[in-house]
Order: structure tokens, then sequence, then C-alpha cells
């Protein structure tokens, strides 16, 4: 039997041997740093769909740990109906202990912390903007990576300090060239990309690898571009579905992770809808 590495929120992760991995996305969904019970039918292929469309769109930007994702070329125990569309085999790397996560809008944590001051995480921001307004550029938000608990956003500096120089330009260059690519194929189809996280690790051969996924709804916040109003909260292709449910429903205080059928069926809609209007190759 592979041995299992980690089992995360959402990905199941097995050594094949020295430099190779096998990534299994399953249909689990987490809210508030817990996992909850339920899952999201489908859901594990549409992440796993996605990040294989945009690590092959974006590899002449930086190189990406993805080997194949075709059944031919996986371990022999992973031929079996339930891993199909699932699975990646990607490089193992050494993973650099940051998250870079690139906002081209003001929103969510970096809203809330701006409502404190418009200096947030080491930038100095203009004093009038809106909730959801785009930026005047893209910046780039580092976090800790926490096994436990949540991560802790921190500032560039610091992280040139704890990496180099050399290696945080390179990453900083790198994360906003993949939004920027992604952002404007997107946008050509109605949907905004107001942020996106990414990992990197350093492979055997000492070079910079881009990890983990890219651009899927659980690592970036994507909004309808029809809907989206500066000012307003806009409608997400993600599972704030979910985490607004379970803030609406807490009993004592406490969140309940029982989560409706409806409220299921509405999210695995959502990211399948996301999933089709990004790749469908009709649109140009």
């Amino acid at each position: 039997m592979m041995q299992k590495l980690i089992s995360g929120k959402v990905r199941e992760v097995y050594l094949v041997n020295q430099d190779q991995l096998v990534i299994f996305t399953t249909d689990r969904i987490s809210a508030f740093d817990v996992i909850l019970d339920t899952l999201i039918p489908e859901k594990g292929m549409v992440l796993n769909q996605l990040s294989k469309f945009w690590f092959n769109y974006t590899k002449d930007i930086v190189s990406n740990h993805m080997i194949s994702t075709e059944m031919v070329d996986l371990p022999k125990q992973f031929h079996k109906p339930e891993f199909s569309e699932r699975m990646m085999l990607v490089k193992k790397l050494e993973m650099i202990p940051f998250e870079f996560i690139v906002r081209g809008y003001i929103f969510g944590n970096m809203w809330n912390e701006y409502q404190k001051s418009n200096e947030i995480w080491g930038y100095k921001l203009s004093s009038n903007y809106r909730k959801a307004e785009k930026l005047e550029s893209p910046i780039l938000t580092p976090s800790t990576k926490m096994s436990n608990g949540h991560d802790k956003y921190v500032s560039c500096q610091f992280v040139e300090n704890s990496i180099g120089k050399k290696m945080f330009n390179q990453i900083e260059s790198f994360c906003l060239a993949l939004y920027n690519r992604a952002y404007q194929y997107a946008y050509n189809r109605n949907i905004i990309i107001a942020d996106a996280k990414f990992e990197f690790g350093i492979d055997n051969q000492n070079n910079l690898v881009l990890a983990d996924e890219i651009f899927t709804p659980d690592s970036s916040r994507f909004w309808s571009v029809e809907d989206y109003e500066v000012g307003a909260s806009p409608q997400s292709y993600d599972k704030q579905i979910i985490r607004d449910w379970l803030l609406n429903h807490k009993v004592n205080g406490k969140i309940q992770h029982n989560i409706p059928n409806d409220v299921v069926k509405r999210t695995a809609v959502i990211y399948q809808e996301c999933k089709n209007t990004l790749l469908d190759k009709r649109v140009f």
C-alpha cells in the first residue's frame, strides 16, 4: 500500500518515490478552518480539472509541479473509478513555508484591516477606497503557513528576510505575472479574479516551482463581472454560500455543521458553473 503523507482539508497526498507524489482531490469542504462532514458532489473533479488547465496555461511563466493527470501514468492502486479525474502526479518539492496572495481588489481580510488603518501589511494605501474596489495595481500579501489555526499575514520585507531577496523577487514577479495572465483570461469570460493564492517549492535541481493548486474556487476569489458593484459584497463562485449558512445557523453561539441538501446542491452548481465558464472553448 502506498504511503499517505498528508491528509489535508481537501487533498490526500501519497508518496510514489523520492521524486514524485500523487495528489488526490476529494469532495471535502472546509469553512472557518474546520473540515465539514458534508461532501460537495464532484467538487474534487472541478478543482483538479481547473488546476490542470491553469498549470498548462501558465507554464511558460513559471514551471509547475504537475507531471500528469492521466490514469495510465498513475500507480496501479489509483486505477479505480473513484479516483478518475481527481488525481495529479506531481514533482516532490521542498515547500517554501509561505503562501503568496495577489490581491487585485480590496476585500475580505484586507478590507477589514483597511477599516483600522490604510497601512496594511507593509503597504500604504490611499484613504478613499471603497469595499470591493479595484486597486490601482495588484499587490502581493504573503502569509505564514500554519498547520494548526489561522495563517498570519506578514510583510513582504519579512518574507524577503526569511528566504532571501533574490528568491523573493522571483516569486513576486511570478505571482504578479500569473495573476495578470489569468485575470485577463477570466475577465474575457465574465469572471473577475479578485485575488489568488500561490505556493512554491524547490525541486531537486534547486529550481523554483509553482505547486499546490492555482485559480480554483478554493484558492481564488471569483466574482461575476455582470453582478460586480463597488461598495457591495459581490456574489462569489466559491463556498461563500456555505459560510453564510453556517454563520446564520449558530446554536448558542456555536456553528452547526449539518448543512442541508439544498445548500449542498447549490454549492455544487456554483463550482460547476465556475469550471464551465472558465473552460468553455467556445468563448474567445
